[in-house]
């Protein structure tokens, strides 16, 4: 089961939640969190894995062999991302652009492009009993994260439970770690921004196709307009989490929800379960 946990904007406590619940299910199952959020991976922090494994990641980006180059420009044609632009006598390469597709080395007709890799980032690993991390880190500098994210996505054990920390807003790296999911849960905030950026998210999850539900964290500092909208839009609301002091001291100190308060372990125990009926109950119902 692959459970990812988004939210449309930074800030509403879905690495809070995806710890909690992967912490809460490594007592009875094999559990892989995949810290998605690769620009700044912060599941660790409050995990303190010792990461013993890291594998470089990296993405073709075309070499050109201006000995076998016409300078036809067939292959500047073809980029969509313009990666590439061929002057008289010269072919200028964009690696910051290029998004590793490989169109302009299979369809150059001197055959002059060939690939190398570029490295764009890193994936580390670390476990702890039945629970292993796997978080992407991108390089400094870099601005294409999906790229990594996928990297990290390889590593799902199709016999595990696997959670992933999507990246915050609504953009193609949440799409990239998203996709696949058998179960999205979108953790929001009672808050006009909340609500704003919760409607989005419901939207690109239902463009997926995948099944959601939501988390409200720090009830209590808003109105009930994100409740109204779950219940119009027919959106489960699986778990309500108190604006609450000792749980942001918490936090603010790197304690584990469920280790700090062991009694919401028993709460993100129900909230799986919940998961695992809306998800067999969509199953059957196709």
């Amino acid at each position: 089961m692959i459970i990812s946990v988004a939210s449309g904007k930074g800030g509403t406590g879905k690495t809070l939640v995806a710890n909690s619940l992967a912490l809460s299910l490594s007592n009875n199952y094999k559990v892989q969190l995949l810290d998605c959020d690769v620009e700044e991976p912060n599941a660790n922090i409050l995990l303190n894995l010792a990461v013993n494994q890291s594998q470089p990641v990296y993405i073709p980006i075309p070499k050109v062999d201006e000995a076998k180059c016409t300078y036809c420009g067939k292959c500047a044609e073809v980029c969509a991302y313009n990666a590439i632009a061929v002057l008289k006598e010269k072919v200028l390469v964009f690696p910051e652009l290029c998004h590793g597709c490989g169109a302009c080395s299979y369809l150059c007709p001197e055959s002059a492009i060939t690939e190398e890799g570029r490295e764009v980032g890193v994936v580390e690993r670390g476990r702890s009993g039945n629970l292993e991390l796997i978080q992407g880190r991108l390089a400094i500098g870099e601005a294409m994260a999906p790229p990594v994210i996928r990297e990290v996505k390889k590593y799902i054990d199709p016999a595990n439970i696997a959670i992933i920390d999507v990246p915050p807003g609504t953009s193609c790296p949440v799409v990239e770690a998203v996709e696949g999911s058998d179960f999205c849960l979108l953790v929001t905030e009672p808050t006009p921004f909340g609500l704003n950026d919760l409607s989005l998210a419901v939207e690109v999850v239902r463009k997926l196709g995948i099944s959601c539900g939501v988390v409200i964290n720090r009830v209590g500092i808003g109105g009930e307009e994100v409740e109204r909208y779950c219940h119009r839009e027919r959106i489960p609301i699986l778990l309500r989490i108190p604006l609450d002091r000792n749980i942001a001291m918490l936090y603010s100190q790197g304690v584990p929800l469920i280790e700090g308060m062991p009694q919401w372990r028993e709460d993100f125990l129900k909230l799986f379960q919940d998961i695992k009926d809306i998800i067999t109950a969509s199953r059957v119902a196709k």
